[in-house]
């Protein structure tokens, strides 16, 4: 499944939460399942389910004035998905490894442990002797050394299996991106919603490369398409959007 440029004949205002009909609004994710053709929910299959997380999770994080910032990823996400770990991992880690440096000291320890987690995966799935660090990894724990060191004594001796890495998928890596938006959309940063912006980048180009697909597809359709189709200019107000349920 793929986007193929034919937009549909109700385009949504882009907001916080969850909606129960394109006339209340829609998240990140439910406007992608519209452009994709498919039944209306922030759940299509036509995204990998951990990228959807977190689209999901920037949408929400991010502020009323910088949501329209998005926009033009939304057909990004369209055909990216797969039955890859690696994607999931690749997506958990990239995660981290962008918050890990600039969340609050209390977050750290846990992101930490994300990290090396989402290493060990990714080592046991490629064959890999278990302890090898990526480079991202290697500079984000270099920059908070403390946290590295405790996470580095709290993993030690831990391992996957089957069982477990049915439990990453379905738990850990979305506790771990969920635990990274949150983290930067609360961190002492100049601009989180730019920052924000950029995780879900990261994202999308992790799953491209594991599904093989082009990240710059549909890039054709960008905020200034969606401000003349849809009559919208700037942020978008979240007073009807109720909070997502998880």
């Amino acid at each position: 499944m793929s986007y193929d440029g034919q937009l549909p004949a109700l385009l949504p205002m882009l907001s916080r939460g969850k909606h129960r009909s394109p006339r209340k609004g829609a998240c990140f994710m439910e406007f992608a399942s519209l452009l994709a053709g498919e039944r209306f929910s922030d759940h299509p299959a036509c995204t990998h389910p951990l990228l959807a997380e977190v689209a999901r999770h920037v949408n929400d994080s991010t502020s009323d004035a910088g949501r329209s910032r998005l926009v033009d990823l939304i057909p990004s996400v369209i055909g990216l998905t797969g039955e890859d770990l690696h994607i999931d991992a690749r997506i958990a880690l990239r995660s981290a490894t962008m918050a890990l440096p600039v969340v609050a000291a209390e977050r750290q320890r846990v992101m930490a442990v994300s990290v090396l987690a989402c290493e060990r995966v990714l080592a046991e799935l490629d064959g890999q002797p278990v302890g090898g660090l990526a480079e991202q990894s290697r500079s984000a724990l270099a920059q908070v050394p403390d946290a590295a060191e405790w996470a580095s004594r709290f993993t030690s001796g831990a391992g996957t299996s089957a069982t477990s890495a049915r439990r990453f998928r379905r738990q850990t890596a979305p506790a771990i991106v969920c635990d990274a938006v949150e983290g930067i959309a609360e961190s002492c940063i100049p601009d989180p919603d730019e920052m924000l912006r950029d995780l879900l980048v990261r994202a999308i180009d992790e799953c491209a490369a594991w599904v093989g697909c082009d990240p710059n597809r549909g890039a054709g359709f960008g905020t200034a398409l969606w401000v003349t189709t849809s009559g919208l200019s700037g942020g978008s107000p979240a007073a009807d959007a109720p909070r997502r349920a998880n």
